[in-house]
């Protein structure tokens, strides 16, 4: 199939017509020849998967990263063959974000803040919930199907044009497609700043391309992606720190010694000015604390961050003679930013910030989803802290019994085992592990196709965290169960080792399954049923009988996305 669409694809480039007409091959056909029409936003998504190539590039960082400038030359390399200059990029007004724990949540803040004040913002983030096109957001909106689809072919036709003769034949990976993107989308549609998320680390991260941002933020730091990143705290503290520029103001939350000695040395070397943010307390504010619209302890330390990132770019919007004073102690290269008044449109953006995913809270009649894609050890302990007392007051006005249920997966090399152990004392009534397959039926949506991992290896890794949590929680291994994977299809029943933990095959099985039919949304006659055997309907009575029903959705944004596509139809329009 993708031989011919290649072939047809390259004489249609020849027309240099790149953004109305093309053919394509549909995803779900191989046997129909290609046909002239316009592209549709799903021929363009199922074409942005063919550079799924993630685990490859990941691969490739690790080779090259005791030479970070041939990953940048290569990103210099594609954007140039897109049509695009970096020097371009520096008319984008650039607010870099990297970290460990929080760099969207501050990414949305300060997008948030900034479009409060009249400026028409661009913000790039990842990874998206459900449809691709969230990375890429126009004012707070992800951009149209139809945008999405227009500026797609433009970028990827004149690079597949100029593959043949130039960087090997390459064509970018998903993750630096969308980068050079994003970057094209902005620039057409002249957004008046652009707020961009660093994608893995810093320093060999593809948006590091940026040469003059206007400042840089630093949020949270811990541990992960250590085969990329290195295995300390501070190793990852120097590739966060490789987003400094010369004469750029930073700002970085306040960080353990050890990494935050790292930041200091790399903003010395750089020649960066660099600021500590106060705590959200240290802000004076006339009509009592700030609010905030995303919930949760560990989101103070974001608003902190991103209301000076907002302030600093703020300053040298209105007063761009100003020059940027430097820390009061420079022989330690950094200094405490100060806790100034939040204007009261700063303040009204705070608390008008939404970032769907992240503590984020769902009632839908007698079920409850608490949804959060915590996916390290850190921030799984924010996670907890904000369920625990979230829950709670829900619980105290439910009226009635309520059942506990963890829906959890997580991927990668993230520590599955260490996650689970901080969900322990949450105390659930079950536990219930599935992939990050949102159904299990060929028509999947293209949005959130992955073809890096096999299912077979999914299923595994949720079969390794059911054992996990019942060793966690004191439960003897019962041999012989396991979960029969076919060939041609996902399986359509439960996996069971105790009456308190299940493994399903695919999100929307789970789902069903915990919320057995009080939920309006899952009830819906629009949605397939996945059947189960009675065995494990029988175990569902307790879901049945309770007065309500909490749900904690975490260990994967991915998860989180595919239960959001389930429960709010917004998501998938």
């Amino acid at each position: 199939m993708m031989v011919r669409f290649s072939r047809v694809f390259a004489a249609f480039l020849r027309q240099k017509d790149w953004s109305s007409k093309f053919t394509t091959v549909k995803c779900s056909s191989t046997k129909a020849e290609p046909r002239l029409h316009r592209m549709e936003y799903q021929d363009a998504v199922c074409t942005l998967n063919t550079l799924q190539t993630n685990a490859c590039a990941l691969e490739q960082v690790r080779r090259e990263r005791g030479h970070p400038q041939l990953q940048l030359q290569a990103m210099r390399g594609f954007l140039e063959r897109a049509g695009l200059v970096v020097e371009e990029l520096d008319h984008l007004n650039i607010i870099h974000v990297t970290g460990t724990k929080g760099k969207g949540s501050t990414c949305a803040f300060t997008e948030q803040i900034l479009r409060s004040y009249g400026f028409r913002t661009g913000f790039y983030s990842s990874p998206h919930l459900v449809q691709v096109r969230e990375r890429i957001r126009i004012n707070g909106k992800p951009i149209g199907k139809e945008l999405f689809t227009k500026y797609f072919w433009q970028v990827y036709g004149r690079l597949y044009e100029t593959k043949v003769d130039t960087h090997g034949g390459s064509m970018p990976a998903y993750f630096r497609f969308l980068t050079i993107l994003a970057f094209h989308v902005f620039l057409q549609e002249k957004v008046d700043l652009a707020v961009i998320e660093v994608g893995i680390g810093g320093a060999y991260d593809c948006t590091n391309i940026i040469r003059r941002p206007w400042v840089c933020g630093i949020a949270s730091l811990g541990i992960d992606h250590t085969s990329i990143l290195g295995d300390t705290i501070e190793k990852i503290a120097w590739q966060k720190g490789g987003i400094f520029k010369p004469g750029v103001p930073a700002f970085t939350v306040k960080q353990p010694d050890g990494p935050m000695m790292v930041l200091k040395e790399r903003a010395k070397e750089i020649g960066c000015p660099l600021w500590v943010c106060p705590e959200l307390e240290e802000y004076p504010a006339d009509s009592g604390p700030l609010r905030l619209g995303l919930a949760g302890h560990h989101q103070r330390s974001n608003a902190s961050l991103a209301l000076q990132l907002s302030h600093s770019w703020l300053q040298r919007r209105c007063l761009p003679d100003q020059s940027i004073p430097s820390p009061a102690d420079e022989s330690k290269g950094v200094s405490p930013a100060a806790g100034f008044q939040p204007s009261p449109i700063m303040a009204k953006g705070l608390e008008d910030t939404a970032w769907p995913g992240r503590t984020q809270t769902l009632k839908h009649g007698p079920v409850t989803y608490f949804l959060d894609g915590a996916h390290t050890t850190r921030s799984m302990l924010a996670c907890v802290s904000w369920f625990s007392e979230v829950a709670s007051q829900h619980e105290r006005t439910t009226g009635g019994p309520v059942v506990r249920v963890l829906l959890f997966n997580a991927t990668g090399e993230r520590d599955s085992a260490a996650m689970l152990k901080l969900l322990v004392p949450c105390h659930f009534d079950f536990a219930v592990f599935c992939p990050n397959i949102t159904e299990a039926i060929a028509s999947c949506n293209a949005d959130q196709q992955n073809f890096n991992v096999s299912v077979e290896n999914m299923l595994t890794r949720c079969l390794d965290n059911q054992r996990s949590w019942r060793l966690l929680n004191g439960q003897e291994e019962k041999p012989g169960a396991q979960l029969l994977i076919s060939r041609d299809a996902l399986p359509l029943v439960a996996a069971e080792r105790c009456s308190k933990t299940l493994v399903f095959p695919c999100i929307l099985s789970a789902l069903q399954w915990l919320s057995q039919g009080r939920d309006s949304v899952l009830a819906h006659p629009d949605k397939r049923v996945i059947p189960v055997k009675p065995s494990v309907t029988a175990k569902a009575a307790p879901l049945r009988d309770a007065t309500g029903i909490h749900v904690l959705v975490a260990g994967s944004l991915h998860l989180v996305g595919g239960v959001l596509k389930h429960l709010d139809p917004s998501f998938a329009s």
